[in-house]
């Protein structure tokens, strides 16, 4: 009962906390009532176990919204920014975020190259970032129970283009249980339960 010693985290193909960076694209009013695909209040339980085990693992996150300096659109919502004090928000004009200078800016700063996406909707502010990450070297892993679409079809549809084009979809408990790896690894261990706890994922036996 001997791990391996850990691989290089920085040269691991898989997902680690220290070659990895979360992008939180468009999760605000508008957008989460135009949800369809899945049960709105379950959408935002999902995309806030995401948040909790990203910030776990001290992944740096990449913030953006569309349209809240133009007055068109509200800030994301309070139960996701409480998560992310002191994380700057990107705000955009362009549907697609890779096209906003700062946002992009921002990606390329954390050196990362691996880049977990959660993005509202699932056919346009998540497809379009992830496509053009994909054609620039990225590797882009959506949190596709934490995303959703105008309609379940929609939805599919986009997921269909992104993995053909080589995205590679995970969900809270893979990803989770890619970052921790080791149930050695004591330092994140006891939140890593007690997020898969949060996340309903494992049951709590009293």
């Amino acid at each position: 009962m001997t791990s391996e010693q850990r691989r290089d985290p920085l040269a691991d193909e898989l997902l680690t906390p220290e070659n990895a960076a979360f992008l939180l694209i468009d999760y605000q009013p508008t957008q989460i009532n135009s949800i369809n695909s899945m049960q709105r209040a379950q959408l935002i339980e999902n995309i806030i176990s995401t948040v909790k085990i990203i910030q776990t693992y001290k992944i740096p996150v990449i913030l953006s919204t569309v349209n809240v300096q133009t007055g068109r659109n509200k800030e994301t919502i309070p139960r996701i920014k409480e998560l992310l004090p002191g994380v700057k928000s990107y705000d955009r004009t362009t549907i697609n975020a890779w096209e906003d200078q700062e946002f992009n800016a921002a990606v390329k700063a954390t050196g990362r190259k691996k880049l977990i996406i959660a993005a509202l909707w699932t056919e346009a502010c998540l497809t379009f970032p992830t496509l053009d990450a994909l054609r620039e070297g990225y590797a882009v892993f959506p949190v596709v129970d934490s995303i959703g679409g105008t309609s379940l079809v929609a939805h599919e549809a986009a997921l269909r283009r992104i993995e053909s084009a080589g995205a590679q979809p995970t969900s809270n408990a893979q990803l989770a249980c890619e970052l921790q790896r080791d149930w050695n690894r004591t330092e994140t261990a006891p939140q890593f339960v007690q997020d898969l706890l949060d996340a309903g994922i494992f049951l709590k036996l009293s």
